[in-house]
């Protein structure tokens, strides 16, 4: 199985305030190369957020901003590519909005929220967080709300269905973003 699954973390409520991303590309059912960058948003950051994920603006003064980062990222994020993430209409907005803010165009790309497998797959979980799902298969999950940590947790939780239940459980999850 060759997938991407990636995260963000925002600095306020607004999807076009990310301050972190983290990429876990994952090629014959391996995790073969991880990515993290901090993003600078330009914005406000709402004290909420910092404490979710202990960013505060002043880690970010010095980081590329989106626009900057998007050249690097943005061949995973192709037609034939799997893009992955666990609660992925956040992130795929995130992206979404990050892009239009940019004025540059939104890919089209395959979609699979590792919650909605993880919902269908483990229906007796008391929710289906990242961290509950986490815990459960025995995924290490160190630093929950770190764009890197829950990233390649995601990845783990797909390549553990996929070990359990096979690829045909997952196949009616992917879907086009366009």
């Amino acid at each position: 199985m060759d997938f991407v699954a990636f995260d963000f973390e925002t600095a306020n409520a607004s999807r076009n305030s990310a301050v972190s991303l983290a990429l876990t590309v994952v090629r014959n059912d391996r995790i073969v190369d991880e990515f993290y960058s901090l993003l600078n948003p330009h914005t406000d950051f709402h004290w909420r957020n910092i404490k979710i994920h202990g960013i505060h603006a002043s880690d970010v003064t010095n980081a590329p901003t989106f626009n900057e980062l998007w050249p690097v990222i943005a061949p995973f994020f192709e037609p034939d590519k799997l893009v992955v993430a666990h609660n992925a209409t956040f992130d795929n907005s995130v992206l979404k909005a990050s892009l239009l803010a940019n004025q540059i165009q939104v890919p089209s790309y395959q979609s699979l929220d590792t919650v909605r497998v993880a919902k269908k797959v483990f229906p007796n979980l008391d929710n289906h967080k990242l961290n509950t799902v986490a815990k459960y298969l025995r995924i290490p999950l160190d630093h929950h709300h770190n764009a890197l940590d829950d990233s390649v947790a995601a990845a783990n939780i797909l390549l553990n269905i996929n070990r359990q239940f096979g690829p045909s459980i997952i196949q009616p999850f992917i879907k086009t973003l366009e």
